[in-house]
């Protein structure tokens, strides 16, 4: 299979899928393909649709830096922002809407999304989350495979950081991300297998083509995976983040982790393949409890409390961090982790009422940049 890796190293580049709401009820609205007419031309590629007309996608270019990145974003948002106010709606950010309902959704006419709505049935038209993915440029195949292979088993830890998304259809759902088990329902996604190389890799992803069931390896979602065509790795476990700076902070962590892994391989580290279940049984317990409750830690399988990982993966990423120049940014993971995720400011928000909609109001004014 061709591939582009071989350029920039840690290049980084992220994709926000944000909610537009009509002004008046806060409720989705079908405003993509009025804010594409109106954008046109010179945002093709910048802001995209994605599978419901009410979900907007914004995707910086590659940067060499994360806060250069992070700047391209607030610019989008507040482009988009202003797009949508001036057709009557709004913006917001978050893993789901805390109200809305998926059987009101119209989904995208664009001819992969149609297909992809017509095979998977109710599947698809419930999938109505909003994530965000990080891509970090990687300079050789087998080294993407490495790295892809080396963040699997932090990929709980990484989705516990980011939980936002604690209710769904206007009720609080127990789950601090309750945008996992919606996604859980299409096939190909979740904890990736362990590859090992490039060349098993590519050869199971041309297994699926010639079976029939993927056109390409872009139908395979997993939450961390190589992207050929682009030359990165791509971490897709975060639910969106209401906030810009905390998008930024958890780009931060991805790059540094992908720089910790890219050196192992150059050390020829051998890696050791963790247990898919025992990874997937974290993704629950963090997709439940976020950062409140306990992982188990590997290579031990001892549990430990995910704000402890956390705070220790933090400690072993700082010189990597520096070395890339976003110990700033990356400095917000520790807000997470003592102040709380975006799953603890909505749920701080109801607190003592039922106020959905004020939920959504403020998720709306916290999103704005």
């Amino acid at each position: 299979m061709d591939h582009r890796f071989g350029g920039t190293e840690y290049t980084v580049g992220i994709e926000e899928e944000l909610m537009l709401l009509d002004s008046e009820t806060l409720d989705l609205t079908q405003g993509i393909e009025a804010i594409l007419d109106e954008l046109g031309e010179p945002f093709e590629g910048r802001v995209k649709p994605e599978l419901m007309q009410s979900v907007l996608e914004i995707a910086s270019a590659p940067h060499p830096t994360v806060a250069e990145a992070g700047e391209e974003l607030r610019e989008l948002r507040r482009t988009v922002g202003a797009a949508a106010e001036r057709r009557g709606m709004l913006l917001a950010a978050s893993g789901t809407h805390p109200s809305a309902l998926w059987e009101q959704q119209l989904i995208v006419e664009r001819p992969r999304y149609e297909e992809l709505a017509t095979e998977l049935g109710y599947i698809a038209h419930r999938e109505l989350i909003f994530g965000t993915h990080v891509h970090v440029g990687v300079s050789g195949a087998d080294k993407a495979i490495y790295i892809a292979d080396g963040i699997r088993k932090h990929l709980p830890l990484l989705l516990a950081l980011s939980a936002n998304s604690p209710l769904w259809r206007g009720h609080v759902t127990g789950m601090m991300s309750s945008r996992t088990p919606v996604f859980r329902a299409f096939p190909r996604v979740g904890i990736p297998p362990h590859y090992g190389s490039w060349e098993i890799y590519s050869s199971r992803v041309q297994l699926m083509m010639d079976a029939g069931a993927i056109p390409d390896y872009t139908y395979l979602w997993f939450d961390v995976r190589p992207h050929p065509n682009l030359g990165t790795v791509e971490v897709r476990v975060f639910d969106q983040q209401t906030r810009l700076d905390t998008t930024i902070c958890l780009a931060a962590l991805v790059v540094a982790l992908v720089h910790r892994y890219a050196a192992l391989f150059d050390e020829e580290m051998a890696l050791v393949s963790v247990p898919t279940e025992l990874i997937d049984d974290n993704k629950v317990r963090a997709a439940l409890r976020g950062t409140d409750g306990e992982l188990v830690d590997f290579p031990a399988p001892h549990q430990r409390h995910a704000t402890e990982l956390a705070s220790r993966l933090l400690d072993e990423l700082r010189e990597h961090a520096e070395q890339l120049g976003c110990e700033e940014e990356i400095d917000g993971v520790r807000d997470l982790i003592e102040k709380g995720t975006g799953a603890h400011r909505q749920l701080e928000v109801l607190r003592g009422s039922d106020d959905v909609k004020g939920l959504v109001r403020a998720l709306c004014e916290a999103s704005a940049v």
